[in-house]
């Protein structure tokens, strides 16, 4: 497998000048996120035309040409499931790449399962097997070898070829346009998830007053900052149980902070002044200035009519030839119901816009209405339900 190993500087410039003219620009990253606050990227692999590189970024100073290069415009950009690829070049241009087509999106717009992993696409689409010999791999090691580096071309030598044949599919099914829609959507959703807090996401959180929620958030955005500052993981700083049994203890004098167990270790205590601080921030916040419980009482009819029609979305989408999955999920079907039955979900729910609307949203709507009736055809058929326009009698 001939490829480019590209090490230097001064070959990264050569590289990215020498397929600046390209039309379809295919890459993949190897990266380390255990150990380090943002994900550690070691490799970058890229197809043009057939032709393949290795791009080292552990021994390459500025990769910045790359990344400019994956945002200029010309050309289009094919990843499989690239949130981290997406990250890389907002963390190193601010912008998004052009054109982005990502295979396992794609893949799920027309009836492949979703998300897909690589290996499984590719030996649907193209017959292709993915060697497993490096899976455990150190990719911030070096010198890497050559199997490891051909293991990692892999990832992005049948790219081209697997976006080719779902090109195809989307065509014939005519939702091109919808996977552009879902690009933006998908890229404009990684991009906001990158800057918004998530202290929801502590764990135990559930049942703790407002006033707790509060300590925890502030705890939460200490951790947060201090891990940026140390570059490493967030739990590494302070566990979530430990947030958490700060927050129901709701004091912020150091010494019932210091009597919480697992808070032994040296850093904790040279941090105590500052965890005092943020509880004590916390406690002086005004009512009004608290966070609520996310916490919505759903109409016991809801719930009936949201697991029925939850696997009529399933039949509905399989007949369609779409991943259910991609389409929504249990709680997007109740929010579409609930906002037809005039309850508050906070927006458009999003089975009502766009293709999804198309696919999903009208159908919901007419059997809500009545216009549309579910019958059994056949109990041993893989779709035993059909839907029907309900005719109406004199």
């Amino acid at each position: 497998m001939p490829y480019d190993h590209i090490t230097t500087d001064e070959q990264l410039v050569r590289y990215c000048d020498e397929i600046s003219t390209a039309t379809a620009i295919a890459f993949d990253t190897e990266f380390i996120s255990e150990h380090t606050f943002r994900s550690d990227l070691c490799l970058i692999q890229v197809a043009v035309a057939g032709r393949l590189a290795v791009i080292d970024t552990v021994a390459i100073k500025n990769v910045q040409p790359f990344w400019d290069l994956i945002v200029a415009d010309g050309h289009e950009t094919i990843v499989h499931a690239g949130r981290e690829e997406l990250c890389f070049c907002l963390d190193a241009t601010g912008k998004r790449p052009t054109r982005l087509f990502d295979i396992q999106i794609a893949a799920g717009l027309v009836g492949y399962d979703y998300p897909a992993g690589y290996g499984s696409l590719l030996h649907k689409l193209i017959g292709q097997q993915l060697q497993k010999g490096e899976t455990r791999t150190d990719w911030r090691r070096r010198p890497l070898t050559k199997p490891q580096l051909e293991y990692a071309l892999d990832d992005v030598r049948h790219l081209e070829a697997m976006r080719d044949k779902l090109f195809a599919k989307l065509e014939k099914l005519g939702r091109v346009a919808w996977l552009a829609d879902e690009m933006q959507a998908w890229q404009g959703d990684v991009d906001t998830s990158r800057n918004r807090e998530r202290w929801r996401k502590v764990s135990g959180i559930a049942g703790l007053s407002n006033r707790s929620l509060a300590i925890v958030r502030e705890l939460w955005r200490w951790r947060d900052s201090e891990a940026e500052r140390r570059d490493c993981p967030p739990k590494r700083v302070l566990r979530d149980d430990l947030i958490i049994e700060m927050a129901k203890r709701r004091s912020a004098d150091p010494r019932q902070i210091e009597a919480v167990r697992g808070m032994e270790r040296g850093d904790l205590q040279r941090s105590l002044p500052k965890l005092a601080e943020c509880i004590e921030i916390a406690l002086q916040l005004p009512e009004s200035d608290l966070p609520r419980t996310e916490r919505r009482e759903t109409p016991n009819q809801l719930n009936l009519l949201g697991q029925f029609l939850s696997s009529a979305l399933t039949s509905i989408c399989r007949s369609a030839d779409i991943a259910p999955s991609i389409v929504g999920t249990a709680s997007d079907v109740r929010d579409l119901i609930a906002f037809r039955l005039g309850y508050d979900v906070g927006g458009t729910p999003t089975l009502a816009e766009g293709w999804r609307a198309e696919v999903v949203g009208n159908l919901i709507d007419d059997l809500l209405a009545g216009r549309t009736s579910i019958r059994i055809v056949d109990p041993q058929s893989d779709e035993p339900l059909v839907f029907e326009p309900v005719t109406k009698r004199d």
